[in-house]
């Protein structure tokens, strides 16, 4: 069950209008990283989870939250797109010629279709898609993806910091960037703690028989590029971090095995010259079909 407080958890308003930053701003807003993401995200996995528990009450209390930062970043894009004066284009037409090729960076659907509102869409106008959700049943899977969402997010919330000058606009982002902050050590810390506790454990998922896997390969890095340095890394040598073996490096494949032999489709799906028969066959039957009885 939900309820809708009509309060903010923090302040979304711009000191001006600038609908060419609200159309970049629509990329942590509706992008495959945006709120729209990891609030729909962290409620399928909350509702997908099997057992009560500080882990469902940690997807839950934290989905909760992202769909109010939904809701912040909605708001401040509309109040930047509301009144913004059409120089603001102009200028960001002449000042950059990539942004003029997509008429001044502006978003003219903004306009034409939520009538100067945000949308759920990324900054290029692309809409926010289902597929951007992972939601795996299982929580250590799920809490690593968590933790690299947050990271994303992140990333783009900072480059888009360093997009304006607006100091309402960059109040918000601070914001959003100090929770993105407490999010990525939340998914780590929580993914430590399944593992510390046995709850899960790498690799995923555990419960996966390690002799139905072939161990010979299992901890081998092949260098399948001619790049000389990958074997410098701790992934080429010593012990793998799930604690079951030891990294060993192979500089190129040992083996190869002979391709297959081409397929054969059947023609009469595939193939561009069916059999005579099987066209005689079609068109007997369609005649009996039409022809009256």
């Amino acid at each position: 069950m939900f309820f809708h407080k009509q309060e903010l958890q923090y302040n979304a308003s711009p000191s001006k209008p600038d609908a060419v930053y609200a159309r970049r701003l629509q990329e942590v807003l509706g992008g495959q990283y945006g709120e729209i993401s990891v609030a729909m995200q962290y409620g399928f996995q909350a509702w997908n989870s099997h057992q009560p528990g500080k882990y469902r009450d940690l997807l839950y209390g934290i989905g909760a939250e992202e769909f109010g930062h939904v809701e912040m970043l909605a708001i401040m894009i509309a109040q930047l797109l509301e009144n913004a004066p059409v120089e603001q284009s102009e200028d960001a037409m002449k000042a950059d010629p990539v942004l003029g090729a997509v008429i001044g960076g502006t978003d003219i659907q903004a306009a034409i279709v939520a009538g100067a509102g945000a949308r759920p869409v990324d900054s290029n106008g692309n809409p926010w898609q289902g597929s951007y959700v992972t939601a795996s049943g299982n929580l250590l899977a799920d809490f690593t993806s968590n933790a690299n969402a947050e990271m994303q997010g992140r990333i783009q919330a900072a480059r888009l910091y360093h997009m304006t000058d607006d100091h309402g606009v960059r109040d918000l982002l601070s914001f959003l960037i100090a929770r993105d902050t407490m999010h990525q050590n939340q998914w780590i810390a929580a993914a430590a703690e399944l593992r510390a506790e046995g709850a899960e454990d790498l690799p995923v998922p555990s419960n996966f028989p390690l002799a139905n896997e072939q161990r010979d390969v299992a901890y081998q890095y092949i260098n399948f590029s001619d790049g000389a340095h990958a074997s410098e890394g701790s992934w080429a040598s010593g012990p793998t971090p799930d604690g079951k073996g030891e990294f060993t490096y192979l500089d190129g494949p040992s083996s190869t095995v002979p391709m297959p032999p081409p397929t054969q489709p059947d023609e009469r799906l595939y193939g561009t010259t069916p059999k005579p028969n099987i066209v005689e066959k079609t068109v007997g039957a369609i005649k009996d079909a039409v022809t009256p009885k």
